[in-house]
């Protein structure tokens, strides 16, 4: 349960990001409403992926260079790795689109903001009793 909610977090948070952010935009797979909708849960889950294991291997690997730079190199590998998003994406012939390093560095920005402010006003209901 709590899988499918943060991964529709994120779905929707990137949807967001692609309004506020110029230079990130999601090119479904086919036209329609549903595979938009499927287009940007696919994102999403390759997303949590990426940033679930090569994410969580450069935190550990990285973590001096995080310590000396107070955590300002935390923004420079979460845009980096929506860069690595967009190509795995791409890749399959659909899916995100960034228009270099800024556009990735502004909507890794936006992107965590929206997901943690929306993750604050989900998690009441997906708190296990």
């Amino acid at each position: 349960m709590r899988f499918l909610v943060r991964l529709i977090i994120n779905a929707l948070a990137l949807w967001f990001t692609t309004f506020i952010v110029s230079g990130v935009t999601v090119k479904p797979y086919a036209p329609g409403e549903v595979p938009t909708i499927l287009t940007y849960l696919l994102i999403a889950l390759i997303f949590g992926v990426v940033n679930g294991v090569l994410g969580t291997f450069i935190r550990i690997i990285a973590f001096p260079l995080y310590v000396l730079t107070l955590g300002l190199l935390a923004l420079v590998v979460n845009a980096l790795l929506l860069l690595l998003v967009a190509w795995i994406s791409s890749l399959l012939g659909f899916g995100l689109y960034i228009d270099g390093f800024w556009a990735g560095f502004w909507g890794a920005i936006v992107l965590a903001i929206i997901s943690w402010l929306m993750g604050l006003i989900v998690r009441p209901v997906t708190r296990d009793r």
